[in-house]
């Protein structure tokens, strides 16, 4: 899967994923700065990833853990604070709602901020802080 518009690059190819800077953009994060780089790495290893990409660089990242069957969990999605107000958390988040492999199946995912950037593809929030997005009939 890629998708480009003319400056930016999303791709599910695992070739072109970045640890380094991977691990940077999550130890900014709220969630998983702590996470060591093992653990960020095997991940990425057990997981479909997606990366954002300006001229090569990743500045963009998110996982789908899922058994393609049933349901996946949308996680780790960030943007390099450089690049945030582009549009591009949105593009990397239609492009794996938009994913054929992801189109049938329930969809989970959990946010303390970014419940509106969801809900615009279909996620809708449960009482507390879990949003979730039911598998099309």
């Amino acid at each position: 899967m890629q998708l480009e518009n003319h400056e930016f690059l999303v791709s599910d190819r695992k070739e072109l994923l970045q640890l380094d800077r991977i691990a940077a953009l999550l130890r900014d994060s709220y969630w998983a700065q702590n996470r060591p780089v093992e653990i960020i790495e095997a991940s990425i290893t057990n997981s479909i990833c997606f990366g954002v990409y300006d001229n090569g660089v990743q500045i963009g990242f998110a996982r789908v853990v899922t058994d393609l069957v049933t349901v996946y969990y949308l996680c780790d999605v960030i943007i390099d604070p450089a690049y945030r107000g582009r549009g591009l958390g949105k593009m990397l988040v239609e492009a794996i709602t938009n994913d054929e492999r992801f189109a049938r199946l329930h969809g989970l995912l959990v946010t303390a901020d970014a419940h509106g950037l969801y809900e615009q593809y279909g996620f809708v929030r449960d009482p507390e802080r879990t949003l979730r997005r039911k598998r099309a009939e």
